[in-house]
């Protein structure tokens, strides 16, 4: 255990930090589940707006420094190939 007051407060302070991250990082994940299941029952209208979602939620994600910014571009690239397959 830290001694020091600043180091006991980065403590604490990490420890939000990655709760408030891991939160975000399992909402995406949610997200992108709910996109390859519109995908996979077939209604490209709902795939459509699960795709809009997930873009969004990917911008967010690199924004707060969740996920890396190449990684958000793969993925939004890789899901639309999905979407425009259908």
């Amino acid at each position: 255990m830290a001694n020091i007051k600043s180091a006991k407060k980065r403590i604490k302070t990490n420890e939000k930090a990655r709760m408030r991250n891991k939160t975000l990082r399992s909402t995406l994940k949610t997200t992108v589940k709910n996109l390859e299941i519109a995908i996979l029952s077939g209604d490209k209208d709902v795939a459509q707006k699960e795709l809009n979602k997930t873009i969004k939620r990917l911008d967010s994600s690199v924004n707060k420094g969740i996920i890396h910014k190449n990684k958000a571009a793969r993925s939004k690239s890789r899901l639309t190939k999905k979407v425009n397959a259908m």
